[in-house]
């Protein structure tokens, strides 16, 4: 797998004729990494980023009497985003197999979660399916094409990390469980055990611009989820979705929900992994590939 598109490697060799003349160190040097840093940071949301532009945008000025459904634009619009992403070489076609899975495994649940009453769609539209628009699946698979790209353009790598048969355990019963906890036993704070237990050891190593990061990839977990839950936060005051308590008027969603997110970030990232399996860190780099 190639760490970057040809239209990256234009933009990466571009960036370093401009940056390989600054400091590598001091101030400087830290500086650069992390304006590098937010830069592709924002250049993995880019998906995501799009999608709750085009929600403030409908919420802000979508006429009240419009003839056509704000959810089935929203619809066609991620369409033609995605479409458009793949074209125009943003993103790889493995990239695009994932947000695929994550669509179907999203929409699954939407489906289910919408009848039990955990959320709903308060606008009508044609493209659904039940009580859930088919805009809606576009949603996770913007958190999956995040987590595909970031795993490439830092070139992610690891330690520690647990067999792949465990992870895929984990992340089926955490599924399951999102399901199966309206009508039996809630086991999310045992999962939350797994998880920590799973990955205690696991060191996720990232490339920024010159130089190799590591954290530990449980606090990796949790401040992609804190991100989501500003998301979900701007998602809930655009209605898109609403939560109980949400229909007469916006108000913040519950930091709870952070838990509900943590643990689908667990699902998230093993998806994720089917598709760009994780790396040790002394596996060999792609020889094409630039050091930024």
């Amino acid at each position: 797998m190639k760490r970057f598109t040809a239209l990256e490697a234009r933009i990466d060799a571009a960036a370093h004729r401009v940056l390989d003349r600054l400091p590598a160190s001091g101030a400087s040097g830290a500086i650069v990494e992390f304006i590098v840093f937010g830069l592709k940071q924002a250049w993995a949301c880019l998906f995501g980023g799009a999608m709750l532009a085009l929600m403030i945008g409908t919420r802000l000025w979508w006429p009240d009497d419009a003839t056509f459904a704000r959810y089935d634009f929203l619809f066609l619009a991620a369409v033609t985003l995605q479409a458009g992403m793949i074209l125009l070489k943003f993103e790889t076609l493995s990239e695009a197999k994932v947000i695929l899975i994550f669509h179907v495994v999203g929409t699954a649940m939407e489906i289910f979660k919408t009848h039990a009453g955990s959320w709903i769609y308060p606008e009508d539209s044609f493209f659904r399916i039940g009580a859930v628009p088919l805009f809606s699946g576009f949603m996770y698979a913007a958190v999956g094409s995040y987590l595909a790209r970031i795993t490439r353009i830092f070139d992610m790598r690891h330690t520690g990390y647990p067999r792949f048969w465990q992870t895929l355990a984990l992340a089926a019963a955490i599924y399951v469980n999102f399901f199966t906890h309206h009508f039996m036993l809630d086991i999310r704070y045992g999962l939350f055990v797994a998880t920590a237990l799973l990955f205690a050891r696991t060191t996720v190593h990232y490339r920024v611009f010159r130089f190799r990061h590591q954290m530990p990839l449980l606090l990796g977990f949790l401040l992609v989820a804190l991100f989501i839950w500003f998301a979900e936060n701007i998602g809930t005051w655009s209605r898109a979705w609403l939560y109980p308590g949400q229909e007469r008027g916006w108000t913040p969603v519950s930091i709870h929900k952070l838990g509900a997110w943590y643990l689908l970030m667990i699902i998230s990232f093993v998806l994720v992994t089917i598709v760009h399996r994780p790396k040790a860190l002394g596996a060999a780099a792609n020889p094409l590939d630039r050091g930024s």
